[in-house]
């Protein structure tokens, strides 16, 4: 899948892949599948082995888009909707009532998929939703998580402390057993004017306090301390997080969204999001993305399904 980035990226990718084939197929529910892009994206993750797509959609519509696009969905479950706001909200209702085990946004809005699955008590969560991103970058040696560049506006200090602890929980689930979480501001000194430095030092003292957990966190830190190790040398900081950092957290989404997009088109990373905080996970993608971007978080997402699943296992018995 990352083709154009270092072989350690491609390994990792295949490990992610064997992992997720040693379970069976995710039950997903792909809503509203109505342009090619992410039609191609639900049949690439299905020929991949890690889902099992239920596509939710209106029938006519999407067998117009599937024969357009030469693509043979005669083999799938299809549950018919009369429109996308319909399609998302049958999709809630079969996440809630473990129909499915997640669910995959297609060519609608995000706040169509979000609306139905916000007013569903059931998969409501004690846990704020939150977007995390996971990025191969080519010049950084491992992945990179950023959160939340899609959904949380400009979260508050509580809303941000769940947003961490999605992240680091979906890090671990990926393989790092205690992530570095680097809290972004535009200097790295707690300054009274600037409320991300605020909430920075406050977000470490609740780790400290055990308030967030399974991560070290430092912050702020301005990005280039949070991710090159000579920057930070340069400027004497002593962190464990600094110049190391497995995820950032950025102050608000339209930073978190310009560091993401910048990523991507300037500098030649590859990405995939997902929802985390509801019952079921989410592949959130935008509708510019491509099938690759859409079966990569399809992956990611199928891996933190697999992980609930193991949990509910346990716990009975």
């Amino acid at each position: 899948m990352y083709s154009d980035l270092p072989a350690a990226a491609h390994t990792r990718t295949q490990a992610l892949l064997a992992r997720a084939r040693t379970a069976a197929p995710i039950r997903c529910a792909v809503v509203h599948p109505c342009d090619k892009e992410s039609l191609q994206g639900a049949m690439d993750a299905a020929a991949a082995g890690f889902i099992q797509p239920v596509l939710v959609a209106n029938r006519a519509k999407l067998q117009a888009v599937a024969d357009a696009a030469n693509v043979d969905i005669s083999a799938l479950e299809l549950v018919d909707a009369q429109h996308s706001h319909d399609a998302a909200e049958i999709a809630a209702q079969m996440a809630a009532s473990g129909q499915v085990q997640m669910l995959m946004k297609g060519s609608l809005h995000t706040d169509e998929l979000l609306g139905a699955i916000v007013k569903n008590p059931q998969l409501r969560t004690a846990r704020r939703m939150s977007h995390v991103f996971r990025f191969e970058v080519p010049r950084y040696p491992k992945p990179l998580l950023i959160t939340d560049a899609a959904i949380n506006i400009c979260p508050d200090l509580a809303e941000k402390a769940d947003i961490v602890q999605n992240a680091i929980d979906f890090a671990q689930i990926l393989g790092t057993p205690q992530p570095k979480v680097a809290i972004l501001a535009a200097v790295e000194t707690v300054n009274p004017k600037m409320q991300a430095t605020l909430d920075a030092a406050a977000l470490c003292k609740m780790a400290d306090r055990g308030q967030i957990t399974g991560g070290l966190l430092d912050g702020p830190l301005a990005f280039d301390n949070a991710i090159a190790p000579e920057a930070v040398r340069i400027k004497g900081i002593v962190s464990q997080v600094a110049g190391d950092a497995d995820i950032v957290l950025a102050p608000d989404l339209e930073s978190g969204n310009m560091l993401a997009k910048q990523l991507e088109y300037l500098g030649g990373a590859e990405g995939a999001g997902i929802l985390l905080g509801a019952r079921v996970p989410v592949v959130l993608t935008s509708r510019a993305d491509g099938p690759k971007a859409r079966s990569m978080s399809a992956l990611l997402c199928a891996l933190v399904a697999q992980h609930q699943q193991s949990l509910r296992l346990g716990s009975l018995k």
